[in-house]
């Protein structure tokens, strides 16, 4: 497999891969960290990439365990919680505050949740993957990611219900 062939089986799921890493590393330098690992083994291995069926989700349970082993690491203790991937246009200020607080309140609630329901979350919300997908990257059944999707959604509605109420009854 040559350096073209390679991009063009890589290159696809770029975005998501950093995404991902970006959701459980929550730097976006250490992210970057994690892609650029990722496409590194993945080139060290290219003559094997043909072999998999989905070279997709191998990609991205491989970034999920690369982010796990480097939240266990020593060096992980001083990462820091930023997301400044919303944008909104022409809205006035104190509804770009207003939006800014919801989305960072949906994200800590997410931090909250279960760590295999804030991956199922990630992984179906954000990165719209498919359940089969989802199956096929985390190594459960259908019906058991689309339990944990149910109970980790409800959990963040509920929250934000009873965030938005307070104090208004």
């Amino acid at each position: 497999m040559n350096q073209s062939d390679f991009l063009e089986v890589i290159l696809p799921f770029k975005d998501k891969v950093f995404r991902l890493a970006k959701r459980l590393l929550v730097s976006k330098e250490e992210a970057e960290d994690a892609t650029q690992e990722l496409i590194f083994k993945l080139w060290k291995n290219k003559n094997k990439i043909r072999d998999y069926k989905n070279v997709e989700a191998f990609a991205m349970t491989m970034t999920k365990n690369y982010c796990y082993d480097r939240l266990k690491s020593k060096q992980a203790n001083n990462l820091t919680l930023v997301h400044s991937n919303y944008k909104e246009n022409e809205t006035t200020l104190d509804k770009k505050l207003e939006y800014r607080d919801s989305v960072q309140q949906v994200h800590q609630l997410i931090e909250k949740l279960p760590e295999n329901q804030k991956l199922i979350m990630q992984l179906r919300d954000i990165e719209q993957y498919s359940f089969d997908e989802i199956c096929k990257i985390l190594d459960m059944k259908s019906t058991a990611v689309r339990v944990a999707l149910s109970r980790a959604r409800k959990t963040v509605r509920e929250a934000l219900i009873k965030k938005h109420n307070y104090g208004v009854s």
